[in-house]
């Protein structure tokens, strides 16, 4: 998986008629900025609203998954979002001049195409990816379904559809790399059964559908005067059943086509959760309804993890040691004292406060004009506001010195400016043992992590250096 963010190198669009609402519609994928994420923007509408691609704004599940933000909506987002998730884009402004994407050929490929001919562009920054932290599931007993997320550090997909249609009967679809998305999941067509379209109409849904951008299948026989009247709803001079079951001769792409499809629309539909994910998701006959509701269990998930993990500061309350009684354990002195209080401390944690502001010295020299506080600074920061907790690991620290042995999955997920506070915080990831102190370390600047990374010291009596 790609580890940092990537936009399309420039615009490029499509053009074609929406599924349900039937008008056309021209698509622009626009390359889009750091942390922009994906976005829908109605160009045909006074003030050309935007709406984010996100859980919260899903207004409607009528076979597709319809997004209504800022008085303007977007319907069917799910092939679309896929197209990007598979191909691991994670900004882009999507401008539409209709409300529904191209439906195309039914498929994610048409758009996958037209992104690969645009161009990849890796962006300075690392993907904020949410790791699913232990198993988040949901069950709609009823319809039989049943969705779930497990911890992994990868991507992993597997859907199982059964329709108790001698057509279709049971099928399995499964990626377990991203990557494969493109040959394997992109072609995979959008499809209903015949007894479906009907009502579909009845419903003024699938007013674009066509046998070329839909595959439906016929599991039950059907007279010649159903197949005409078919034909004159679709607006074709005939209709035919292929003996396999599908309407009009239509090739299948794979065996489990309709499987993969609804893969497809699972990885569109999650991408809504607002963050690449890591994790094995597995799903027992997915919908749309399905689908969403159980994004919105994982977006509950991350946001209750990061108000979890965020520390708070109250600038009114004490400190446990103001600057003075750090400067009386840290040997660090001006300008490379870089905490100015420690807020908490126990056997385990600790949390320390960096003011930022423009008269340190360092900014001088990094970024003139574009003052930035560099990395490796955020680093010795996190370190010594560590070193204050190991440090308490023994009962006379004014006579230790503490060394950094190393720093292991450190990322920088956001610049930090002047006029920031960041908040540091440390963990030991177990007893120290031997002298040797190994930490996870997290820093957040107003409530969102722009560093991290794992740390191990070194606890050495003075007399003894």
């Amino acid at each position: 998986m790609n580890e940092k963010q990537h936009t399309i190198k420039a615009p490029v669009t499509v053009s074609g008629i929406g599924l349900h609402t039937g008008v056309v519609a021209n698509m622009t994928f626009v390359p889009a900025p750091i942390n922009h994420g994906y976005k829908f923007q109605r160009i045909d509408l006074e003030g050309q609203p935007i709406i984010d691609a996100d859980v919260d704004n899903v207004v409607d599940l009528s076979r597709g998954t319809t997004i209504e933000q800022n008085g303007a909506r977007v319907n069917t987002v799910e092939h679309t979002l896929a197209a990007l998730v598979g191909l691991q884009i994670d900004n882009v402004l999507i401008q539409l001049d209709g409300p529904e994407p191209p439906i195309m050929d039914g498929s994610s490929i048409d758009f996958v195409k037209a992104l690969s001919e645009a161009g990849f562009e890796e962006q300075n920054a690392l993907r904020n990816f949410f790791e699913i932290p232990q198993g988040i599931s949901f069950k709609d007993a009823g319809r039989e379904v049943e969705l779930a997320a497990l911890p992994l550090d990868d991507y992993r997909v597997t859907v199982m559809v059964d329709y108790n249609s001698p057509v279709l009967g049971s099928q399995h679809a499964s990626i377990t790399d991203i990557s494969q998305f493109e040959e394997q999941i992109a072609p995979c067509r959008t499809f209903c059964f015949l007894h479906e379209l009907e009502m579909l109409f009845k419903q003024n849904l699938i007013k674009g559908g066509d046998l070329d951008n839909a595959i439906v299948v016929v599991d039950r026989v059907v007279q010649d005067d159903e197949l005409n009247h078919l034909a004159t709803l679709l607006n074709k001079p005939k209709v035919e059943v292929k003996k396999e079951g599908i309407l009009n001769n239509t090739e299948l792409r794979f065996k489990n086509e309709p499987a993969r499809h609804k893969l497809l629309d699972l990885i569109g539909d999650l991408a809504l959760v607002g963050r690449p994910l890591k994790g094995q998701i597995l799903a027992a006959r997915p919908g749309h309804a399905a689908n969403v509701a159980f994004a919105k269990k994982i977006k509950k998930a991350m946001n209750e993890a990061a108000i979890k993990n965020v520390p708070v500061y109250d600038p009114k309350r004490e400190p446990v040691m103001d600057i003075n009684k750090i400067a009386a354990t840290l040997p660090h002195r001006y300008p490379f004292l870089l905490i100015d209080k420690i807020i908490h401390l126990d056997e385990n944690t600790v949390t320390g406060i960096k003011n930022v502001t423009m008269n340190e010295p360092f900014f001088q020299g990094h970024f003139p004009g574009n003052p930035v506080m560099p990395g490796v600074l955020q680093i010795e920061a996190m370190a010594q506001t560590g070193g204050i907790l190991v440090l308490n690991t023994v009962p006379d620290p004014e006579n230790y010195w503490t060394y950094f042995l190393g720093i292991e999955k450190c990322r920088f997920r956001k610049k930090v400016l002047p006029g920031d506070t960041i908040i540091f915080k440390c963990e030991l990831l177990a007893p120290v043992k031997r002298g040797i102190a190994k930490m996870v370390g997290q820093a957040f600047v107003g409530g969102k992590v722009v560093m991290e990374a794992e740390m191990s010291a070194s606890i050495v009596r003075k007399e003894n250096v």
